[in-house]
C-alpha cells in the first residue's frame, strides 16, 4: 500500500512538472491565434486570428529573409564549431603532455570572462577586417568555446587508446584516426554538442545586435526586439513570431532527444 501511495504522489508530481513545463508553449501558440486585445485580457484559449496575424507579420517584416539569415548563421556556426572543438578535445585526450592539465585549466578560466568585457575590442577588430554585416562576423567569436572543448575532452575520457595505437601501427595518419575512428565513436557526443551549439547560435542576440547594422542582415531575435519597438505592441504577431522562432530548436531537440541524452550521459562517465 505504501508503494502505491508513493507512486501516486510521484505521478502527481510528474504531471504538475509536465504542466508547468508545457504551459508556456501552449500559451505561446494559443496567443498567436488571438488578437492583441484578447491576449492582454488574459485569454488562454485558441482564437480565430491566426491567418490575420500571419498576414500582418509578413507585411511588417521580411520574414523569409530573416529566417534564412538565422538558419544560415546557426548551421554554419554549428558545423564549424563542432569541427574545431572536437579536434581540440581529441588533441587534449589523445596526446600526452605534462602541461596539458594546466592548459585545460587556463581554458576553463576563460569561461569566467564576460563577453561584454571583450565586445568593444572585438567590434574594432572585425570592423578593421571588414566583417561587419557578414556571416563570418557573426560566427567567428563563438567558433571555439571552452565549454565545448571540455565537453569533448570529458566525453572521450574512456576512448580506447589501443585502437589509436593499432591504427598508427597500420599506418593511418592522425587526421585519418580522428575522421574514421574518433568521430564515429563520438557520435552521441557530437549530437548533444550540435543541439547545444545550434540553440546558442540561433538565440544569439547581443553580438548580432552590434555587428549587424543592415536591415537585410537581421536575425530572428533582432526581429522580435524590433516588433516591440513601436508605441503600441501587437502581441498577436509578436507571439506568432516567437512561435516561428521556437520551431527549429524544438524540432531539433525532439528529433535528437535520445542522442542528446546519450551524449550528456557519455560526458560524465
Amino acid at each position: 500500500m505504501k508503494i502505491r501511495v508513493s507512486r501516486v504522489f510521484m505521478y502527481a508530481f510528474l504531471v504538475v512538472v509536465c504542466f508547468l513545463a508545457a504551459f508556456p508553449y501552449f500559451w505561446m501558440v494559443s496567443a498567436a491565434t488571438n488578437k492583441s486585445v484578447e491576449i492582454i485580457k488574459g485569454r488562454l484559449l485558441f482564437g480565430t486570428y491566426l491567418i490575420e496575424n500571419i498576414k500582418t507579420l509578413v507585411a511588417t517584416v521580411t520574414l523569409g529573409q530573416i529566417f534564412w539569415n538565422s538558419l544560415r548563421n546557426a548551421i554554419a556556426g554549428t558545423l564549424a564549431s563542432l569541427i574545431i572543438c572536437s579536434m581540440a578535445g581529441y588533441g587534449f585526450q589523445i596526446y600526452r603532455d605534462k602541461y596539458k592539465d594546466r592548459l585545460i585549466g587556463i581554458l576553463l578560466l576563460s569561461m569566467m570572462v564576460p563577453f561584454a568585457s571583450i565586445m568593444v575590442p572585438l567590434f574594432r577588430m572585425f570592423s578593421q577586417a571588414k566583417l561587419i554585416n557578414s556571416t563570418m562576423g557573426i560566427i567567428l567569436p563563438s567558433l571555439s568555446t571552452a565549454f565545448l572543448i571540455f565537453f569533448f575532452r570529458q566525453s572521450s575520457a574512456s576512448f580506447p587508446m589501443e585502437i589509436v595505437q593499432a591504427a598508427r601501427v597500420d599506418g593511418v595518419g592522425e587526421f585519418g584516426i580522428y575522421l574514421r575512428i574518433y568521430l564515429p565513436v563520438m557520435a552521441p557526443t557530437l549530437a548533444a554538442a550540435a543541439i547545444v551549439t545550434f540553440m546558442n547560435q540561433w538565440n544569439q542576440y547581443l553580438w548580432p545586435l552590434i555587428i549587424l547594422q543592415k536591415q537585410e542582415s537581421r536575425t530572428m531575435p533582432l526581429m522580435l526586439t524590433g516588433l516591440t519597438a513601436g508605441y503600441v505592441t501587437d502581441y498577436g504577431i509578436l507571439m506568432l513570431a516567437v512561435t516561428i522562432c521556437t520551431l527549429p530548436t524544438l524540432f531539433i531537440f525532439v528529433t535528437q532527444q535520445r542522442r542528446f541524452v546519450a551524449g550528456i550521459l557519455g560526458s560524465v562517465k
